[in-house]
């Protein structure tokens, strides 16, 4: 059938709202922002090129729709204004006739409402999402760019999306940042800003925004760099890409997601990078030619590595190297090479995965920020996955020694109003209290329980638990948990609850875990205490705000 296609020479003009018979390629004028396209689940994917004056301006994979499609996605295309484009497809062009074009994308009017639409946690219009990439805090806006196929709900076409916000609770998505190109697809990475226009890219007083990538293709995964001088919402990529091209070092494929900072001691720029079996480390003088140092084993992809202090005491501070899985490594870092002294730790499980912290946080404000990928599918919608809750990392003082902690950070508190809260309840009295919540689609409650004749409580919702507290294992929903009190016969709470997903943080962020809220099937209870005997010493119930405007 393709062979076939390839002969067909007719072009079509698409003018918006119109429906035409099918054909392999089309030529039209952009008037509107947004180009929108059928996708169907059940079609095999196809190549679809847009060229411009006979020149390639993007290509990517799409299941075109022949028929009623399962959903839309769209192309932002208000750079190509005026612009004639010619649009080839190598599937089935059925599919051809149905796209058109809008100043809105398909399903607008239903946009964040739709009912598998995470309310307080970020998620991208449509398509995949996976890793976040490049996040910095620069003028007073948070950069969230992260892994994502605009084309379709699964892995595809990997980019760099993007979107801002001014507190990392209201995001706004912007453009594409970075596409694939005749190189390859755009893995992880991350940005600085060049305040000694170090890499010559700065234009007067406007340093550059630099982004180090991955691109990834069948044959090897390099190490590129692009650069943005409008606060990252245009990116020109460096002409003399690959920075570092370490198949051939390491005899593998697998060298990805460089995370770059600034070394202040030492006047020179880091790049940890995930190469085979763990991470590496290389500085540069000038973010282009990057030398090799040193190796620690042990990690998998999407490296952090950074210094924070001990308690608060920001004259006592170690440095903490991490990976995609949430394992981390204490230790001491001299700009070169990182030294482990504690470790392998873990502080948070679940859902999460590839978390990263922000960069360029200001002086008035040295907190270390992270947020992970939540992989969290999002039944029949447009778009799967999301983002995790923004969390402060701290470094404490434990009786098992110096541990990371998280807890949401302080701007999360404008999304909860609180309903009402108790003490010293039995779980029938708790369970009572529950009721005065107006909702349960999204909601938060943080509660203190005390066993004395059970050996397990906890809390449900529609019948799944989400608290799940063994007190005999020592377990919080099947992973090993020791209290600080290792006598302790009580655990703390605070419980996030969005449209798929629930976050939990134990013990003031001594342990953390997010999973897929379940669909509800025939509940015999609502939301509940269980437990034999136990006594709830606390309750908190709050109603939460959606992100969305």
């Amino acid at each position: 059938m393709r062979s076939i296609l390839k002969h067909i020479t007719l072009t079509v003009m698409l003018v918006f709202g119109s429906r035409l018979l099918p054909a392999q390629n089309l030529s039209l004028t952009i008037t509107k922002r947004y180009l929108n396209l059928p996708v169907s689940q059940t079609q095999n994917r196809g190549i679809m090129q847009f060229r411009v004056q006979g020149k390639p301006e993007r290509s990517f994979k799409i299941r075109l729709a022949t028929d009623k499609p399962d959903y839309w996605v769209f192309c932002d295309v208000a750079a190509l204004k005026g612009k004639t484009i010619s649009i080839s497809y190598d599937g089935k062009p059925e599919g051809l006739s149905k796209i058109y074009q809008d100043d809105a994308i398909a399903g607008q009017d239903s946009l964040y409402k739709e009912k598998n639409r995470p309310q307080y946690h970020f998620s991208t219009r449509r398509g995949w999402i996976n890793d976040p990439n490049g996040m910095i805090f620069y003028e007073g806006e948070y950069h969230l760019f992260y892994q994502h196929n605009p084309y379709e709900r699964e892995w595809e076409n990997m980019s760099w999306g993007h979107a801002v916000s001014k507190d990392m609770i209201h995001w706004e998505e912007l453009p594409t940042a970075l596409s694939p190109d005749s190189m390859g697809t755009m893995f992880s990475g991350s940005t600085v800003i060049d305040y000694t226009n170090s890499a010559g890219f700065n234009r007067g007083n406007t340093p550059a925004m630099l982004a180090f990538f991955t691109v990834d293709n069948p044959e090897k995964e390099v190490q590129c760099l692009a650069y943005s001088l409008d606060k990252g919402r245009t990116w020109t990529k460096y002409n003399k890409n690959p920075l570092i091209d370490s198949k051939a070092k390491w005899n593998s494929k697998d060298t990805r997601d460089p995370r770059v900072f600034w070394y202040k001691p030492g006047q020179h720029w880091v790049m940890v990078l995930n190469e085979r079996d763990g991470h590496s480390i290389y500085t540069s003088k000038n973010a282009k030619e990057w030398r090799y140092e040193s190796h620690v084993t042990g990690f998998w992809e999407c490296p952090d590595l950074f210094e924070l202090p001990i308690d608060g005491d920001k004259n006592r501070t170690k440095w903490v190297m991490y990976g995609a899985s949430t394992t981390y490594m204490i230790g001491s870092f001299d700009g070169k090479t990182f030294t482990p002294e504690s470790g392998k730790h873990v502080y948070t499980t679940g859902s999460i995965y590839a978390a990263q912290t922000f960069t360029n946080m200001p002086e008035s404000d040295p907190r270390r920020i992270q947020i992970g990928w939540g992989r969290i599918p999002q039944p029949g919608m447009p778009f799967n996955h999301l983002m995790l809750l923004p969390t402060e990392l701290r470094l404490q003082t434990t009786q098992k020694g110096l541990r990371l902690s998280s807890v949401p950070v302080k701007e999360t508190g404008q999304l909860f109003t609180r309903t009402g809260q108790w003490a010293s309840l039995s779980a029938a009295e708790a369970n009572e209290k529950l009721k005065a919540l107006p909702s349960l689609d999204r909601f938060r409650v943080k509660a203190t329980l005390k066993l004395s004749h059970a050996t397990s409580a906890g809390l449900s919702l529609f019948g799944q638990r989400i608290l799940d507290y063994d007190l005999n294992s020592n377990l919080v929903n099947g992973v090993f948990y020791s209290p600080e009190d290792m006598t302790s016969m009580e655990v703390t709470a605070d419980i996030y609850v969005d449209q798929t997903s629930v976050e939990v943080f134990i013990d003031s962020g001594a342990y953390s875990y997010s999973l897929e809220r379940k669909p509800v099937s025939a509940p015999k209870e609502n939301l509940a205490f269980w437990g034999n005997r136990i006594e709830v010493k606390n309750l908190e119930l709050y109603t939460a705000q959606s992100i969305w405007k």
